[in-house]
C-alpha cells in the first residue's frame, strides 16, 4: 500500500510526474511530515526526478511549520455551516481514507490525483471541495466542470450534487448523450455554475457554441482510465484547449496506467497523489468464489444460484447480444430481471437502473458499461456469467458489491476454455478464488418455471385453454 498526502498527513511518500509522460511510484521510508520539492536532475528514460524531503530535518526551509490535525469526520472539515448541515442530513458522518486525504488537499487549491479501490467514496472526495468553492464564488456561468465516462455515472454524480447543494450554490447542467439536448442547452443558458458531462455530448455542444467553458476554474476528471479506454481522449483534448490554463484539476481513477499518467502530466500542475490500497485487488469485504463447469451447464448453475441466494444480483455478460439472450431466458424462468447495455436507449437504461435500485427488479443483467458507472449500495451478489476481457475489469465488476461497509459475494462461472482465462486473471491479479463444486451446487436443479405469457398477447384465455 502506498499513499501520499500534502501538508502533514502521516504517509508513505509517493510522487510521480514527469515531463516526458512517465509515471514514477516509489515508497521511501515513512516520514512524520513531508513536503515535495522538485529538483533538477538529468532525465532518466524521459522522466524527471522528484526529491522527497523531510521538513523536520531542515528547520531553515520550514521554520514555522504548523502541526496538522488529522480529520476523520465531515464535521471537522473547514466547510461552510450550510454544507455541514447538508452532509449531516444525508447521514455522511465519517470520512473514508480517500476522502480524509484528498479533501483537505483539494480545499487548499492543489491539483490532486486520487487512486483507490472502487466503492471507497471518490465521488464525495471531489464533490465537497467543488461545492465549497462554488459556495464561496457564486457565478452565472460555468466555473466548474466534471467529466465522466458514462451517462449513468454522470446522472448519479448530478443527483449527489443536488442532494448536497446549498441555497447559495447554483444548479448544475447535466450534459449527456442519448437524451434530448433541449433541456441541457436551456440549463447552460440559464447560468449553471457547474457542468457535469460526458465528453462526447459536451464537445458537440461546444462546437455549436452552446457551451462556454472559458471561465472554468475547477476541473474534475472522474474515472479517467475508463474515459480513455472508451476512446474519449480526442474529445477530452478538444475540451481542454478551451479551458483556462490557470485552474485547479482533480483526477480520480481506479488505475494509473501509462495513458492516464500522460494525460495527468500534460494537464495538471504540481499534483499531489493520494493512493490508497491496491487498485488491482478486490475489497476485503467481497467473498470471491469460482465454479468450473462443463459447457452447457452454466445457465442451470446460474438458475440454482439465483434460487438459493437472496438479495439484489448483478450479472455481467461480455456482449450486448449475450445480455439480451440471458435476460429473456431469466424472465421466461420467472425472475424479475432487467438489462442494461450500450444499445439500449437512455430511457430504457434509466428504467432498468431505477427499477433495480428500488427493488422492482431483483436481477440486472449488464455488460461492462455498468462495471464503473453503477452505484447501488445494496448489491448482495455479483455474478460473472462471462469472464471480462481484461483482468482490471474483473476488479471493477466485483466492486459493485461489498460497498459502503457491507459484505458482498462475487461468483464467477467458467466453462470450457474460460477455465484457462479464469486462471490467467488470478495470476494477473495475484489472487486465488475459492473453488466450489458445480455438481454439488446443482445436486437438486430447480425446475424451470414457464412464465404465463398471456400478458404480452392480445388473446384472451378461454376456459381450459393452456398456452405453452
Amino acid at each position: 500500500m502506498s499513499l501520499v498526502c500534502y501538508n502533514g498527513f502521516d504517509a508513505f511518500a509517493t510522487v510521480c510526474l514527469s515531463r516526458g509522460g512517465c509515471f514514477l511510484d516509489s515508497s521511501p521510508h515513512p516520514l512524520p511530515a513531508v513536503y515535495l520539492r522538485e529538483i533538477q536532475k538529468k532525465n532518466v528514460s524521459g522522466c524527471a526526478a522528484l526529491d522527497v524531503c523531510q521538513s523536520m530535518r531542515d528547520k531553515q526551509t520550514a521554520p514555522e511549520r504548523k502541526k496538522d490535525i488529522r480529520m476523520t469526520a465531515f464535521s471537522e472539515l473547514p466547510l461552510c455551516s450550510a454544507l455541514k448541515r447538508k452532509l449531516a442530513a444525508a447521514q455522511f458522518i465519517n470520512l473514508t481514507p480517500i476522502q480524509e486525504r484528498a479533501i483537505p488537499t483539494a480545499l487548499e487549491g492543489r491539483d490532486v490525483i486520487g487512486t483507490a479501490q472502487t466503492g471507497t467514496g471518490k465521488t464525495l472526495a471531489f464533490l465537497i471541495p467543488l461545492i465549497e468553492n462554488l459556495n464561496q464564488e457564486p457565478a452565472r456561468h460555468p466555473i466548474a466542470l466534471v467529466l465522466l465516462p458514462t451517462r449513468e455515472l454522470a446522472m448519479q454524480v448530478h443527483e449527489q450534487y443536488e442532494l448536497l447543494r446549498t441555497r447559495a450554490v447554483p444548479r448544475a447542467a447535466l450534459v449527456i448523450g442519448g437524451v434530448s439536448e433541449k433541456v441541457q442547452i436551456q440549463s447552460l443558458r440559464a447560468g449553471a455554475g457547474l457542468v457535469i458531462a460526458t465528453p462526447g455530448r459536451l464537445q458537440d455542444l461546444m462546437t455549436r457554441k452552446f457551451a462556454d467553458l472559458s471561465q472554468v476554474k475547477m476541473l474534475v476528471l472522474d474515472e479517467a482510465d475508463r474515459m480513455l479506454d472508451m476512446g474519449f481522449l480526442p474529445a477530452i483534448r478538444r475540451i481542454m484547449v478551451t479551458l483556462p490554463k490557470r485552474r485547479q484539476t482533480l483526477c480520480f481513477s481506479a488505475t494509473m496506467e501509462q495513458s492516464v499518467a500522460g494525460l495527468v502530466n500534460e494537464y495538471m500542475h504540481d499534483p499531489v497523489r493520494v493512493a490508497l490500497g491496491s487498485v488491482l485487488k478486490p475489497a476485503e469485504s467481497v467473498q470471491l468464489r469460482a465454479y468450473e463447469v462443463r459447457p452447457g451447464e452454466k445457465l442451470d448453475l446460474l438458475r440454482q444460484l439465483l434460487h438459493d441466494e437472496k438479495g439484489q444480483t448483478l450479472i455481467f455478460t461480455r456482449t450486448k447480444r449475450g445480455a439480451e439472450r440471458l435476460t429473456k431466458e431469466l424472465v421466461r424462468d420467472g425472475f424479475a430481471a432487467a438489462m442494461i447495455h450500450g444499445d439500449r436507449s437512455q430511457s430504457q437504461r434509466n428504467r432498468a437502473l431505477s427499477g433495480f435500485q428500488e427493488g422492482r427488479f431483483r436481477v440486472l443483467v449488464a455488460t461492462d458499461i455498468a462495471s464503473r458507472g453503477l452505484h447501488v449500495d445494496e448489491v448482495a451478489h455479483v455474478i460473472n456469467y462471462d469472464l471480462p476481457k481484461m483482468a482490471e475489469d474483473f476488479i471493477h465488476r466485483v466492486g459493485r458489491t461489498g460497498r459502503a461497509g457491507l459484505q458482498g459475494r462475487a461468483s464467477t462461472l467458467a466453462a470450457g476454455a474460460e477455465v484457462l482465462e479464469l486462471r490467467q486473471i488470478e495470476r494477473t491479479l495475484k489472487l486465488k478464488m475459492e473453488r466450489l463444486q458445480a455438481d454439488r451446487a446443482m445436486a437438486e436443479p430447480p425446475r424451470r418455471m414457464i412464465q404465463n405469457t398471456l400478458a404480452s398477447r392480445t388473446l384472451t384465455a378461454l376456459p381450459g385453454e393452456v398456452f405453452v
